[in-house]
């Protein structure tokens, strides 16, 4: 413990971190002191601008670990179990940026590795998330949850060039409103000059990995690596996006159903009941991201977990990159926008950590301060009604 916790912080920390062993999650102690460059790769760019860097000796840019997930995936990579089913719990100081708070604060949270049950897996973070919440005595929650993996196979099935496809499934990471970013791809005109008309057209509709192969070629031919504090790769997609604007903006009936898709809202089983719906009368071929849906709120029945008491919605996000499918946030009914507890699945991270073959992955981080604070004010209403 470090002095960010109070002692109350520290009774309920250590009987959570304690139910958590014995549900088979292990106690996990990465190291402060973390390589910066998987945080400014994978993260989001929250978590990207408020880092604390550093350069040790043989010039590796470190960084003080802003989070728990990365540094605890890293390690599992590095132990013999990596690939295996394993799960890992946590407690300890991160260090990010803050205006008007502190750098320094308690993250706590679990983390899932190699579990194929994906529904289950993740049924089952959320009410370990909401079993760490009500032990402080915190029972008044809303749960708020979405799926990054329902956009993605929405986009896929609209067949867009992959540009387009790269940039809204980017921009729903985001915390920007990507509403306002579709309203602007759909009014980009097709009449745009500029001086690369040349390469913009050789480019239109390629891939991204053509793209990076022509502006390679182009840039070795002028003897050039980088133009402007800009790398190979971001220029060429920078090139591929100028090119898709050039051949027209996004097409009218992909952003109809976009913004169909993403005013979906409400308690999970009717969410599923308009999704099918809009799937079958747009004949978009989502069927198997909704069915995984419906297995994981299935799941949370099981759990007893009462689902209609679930805000789900499609257009939900938290800004991190490296999420996959589910995610879910816990807030305190008339609370803050500083979420309790939250979390989700990222499938791709370890492979981008590098391990040889995909490993599913799902967890959840508590925000010790935030949650302490609840029950405090809690305790506080409390004793005023009394």
């Amino acid at each position: 413990m470090t002095g960010s916790a109070t002692p109350g912080t520290a009774a309920w920390a250590d009987t959570l971190l304690q139910s958590l062993a014995q549900a088979g999650y292990v106690r996990a102690e990465p190291a402060i002191l973390q390589p910066a460059e998987p945080f400014l790769d994978l993260s989001g760019e929250d978590i990207r601008k408020s880092l604390y860097l550093t350069t040790d000796a043989s010039g590796e840019e470190l960084c003080l670990r802003p989070d728990l997930t990365i540094p605890v995936a890293r390690d599992y990579l590095s132990s013999p179990q990596s690939g295996q089913s394993a799960g890992f719990s946590y407690l300890g100081p991160v260090f990010r940026y803050r205006d008007g708070r502190r750098s320094e604060f308690l993250q706590a949270g679990v983390e899932s590795f190699g579990r194929h049950d994906r529904a289950e897996a993740d049924a089952e973070m959320l009410a370990l998330a909401l079993e760490a919440v009500t032990a402080v005595g915190i029972r008044d929650v809303e749960i708020r949850t979405g799926d990054v993996a329902l956009f993605i196979a929405l986009i896929d099935a609209l067949d867009l060039y992959p540009v387009w496809r790269r940039r809204l499934i980017k921009d729903f990471n985001r915390k920007i409103t990507l509403e306002q970013d579709l309203e602007r791809l759909a009014l980009a005109s097709s009449t745009v000059r500029n001086e690369y008309e040349g390469v913009l057209a050789a480019l239109a509709g390629s891939d991204r990995k053509a793209a990076l192969a022509l502006v390679t070629d182009m840039m070795s031919i002028a003897g050039a690596t980088a133009v402007g504090g800009r790398t190979v790769a971001e220029i060429a997609d920078r090139f591929l996006e100028q090119s898709t604007l050039k051949g027209g903006a996004l097409p009218r009936d992909a952003l109809n159903l976009i913004k169909r898709f993403l005013a979906i809202s409400g308690a999970p089983d009717e969410a599923i009941a308009t999704l099918r719906s809009l799937a079958g009368e747009a004949k978009l071929d989502v069927g198997v991201a909704i069915d995984q849906l419906e297995a994981r709120v299935g799941f949370m029945a099981k759990r007893g977990i009462d689902v209609k008491t679930i805000r789900f919605a499609t257009a939900f996000g938290r800004g991190l990159d490296y999420y996959t499918g589910f995610e879910f946030e816990l807030h305190r009914k008339g609370g803050g926008p500083e979420p309790l507890v939250a979390g989700g699945r990222y499938d791709g991270l370890l492979s981008q950590l590098g391990a040889p073959t995909p490993i599913p992955a799902v967890g959840f981080s508590i925000w010790v301060e935030t949650l302490t604070q609840a029950n405090a004010s809690r305790a506080a209403s409390r004793g005023r009604v009394s």
